[in-house]
């Protein structure tokens, strides 16, 4: 009996394929990975370094109200701490750091080898990281804003904010929840 070895045809390449990153060390993985265990630590980096911002912000505002009339900082600027506080603490800390628990914990829980679809959750990442960073640019054009963070309508109205900074923050905002 004879055998015929056969090839089998190479298949096209498709257009527009995206391989997944293979360097699993080094600096520059951690900004390519799909892996969802890196994913889920850059997400608790973020959150805890914003946290250290917050923190920052809610010693000021501790240090204003520690004593009557206190001067460390002016009613603007409590009302402009007050609202980054609370923008941060809520949409830079407290949500990325539940998805970074799930990002992390539930594939090993569950026993997948990565979530469904790891480009979009790297994605997912840079949108949070940049929005906070375009949150905070707010305090680089003029001052961020004084409308508290859950941004209610009479704050909001032009007479109160008039400056750019409120776009920045409601674009930042948008982009990090």
């Amino acid at each position: 009996m004879t055998t015929v070895a056969r090839s089998l045809p190479k298949a096209a390449p498709r257009p527009f394929a995206l391989r997944r990153p293979k360097a699993d060390t080094g600096f520059w993985s951690w900004f390519t990975t799909v892996d969802h265990k890196k994913i889920g630590i850059l997400y608790g980096g973020t959150a805890l370094a914003f946290f250290v911002l917050g923190g920052v912000e809610a010693l000021l505002i501790r240090l204003q109200l520690a004593g009557p009339n206190g001067s460390v900082l002016t009613a603007a600027q409590y009302n402009t701490m007050f609202t980054m506080h609370g923008t941060t603490m809520v949409f830079l800390v407290g949500m990325p750091l539940a998805v970074a628990f799930g990002n992390y914990l539930i594939p090993l829980q569950i026993g997948a080898r990565d979530v469904a679809f790891p480009r979009l959750n790297m994605f997912g990442y840079w949108v949070v990281l940049f929005g906070g960073l375009v949150v905070y640019f707010s305090f680089a054009v003029g001052g961020a804003p004084a409308i508290g963070w859950f941004a209610y309508a009479p704050l909001t109205e032009r007479t109160f904010a008039r400056d750019s900074a409120t776009d920045f923050w409601a674009l930042g905002r948008a982009r990090s929840s």
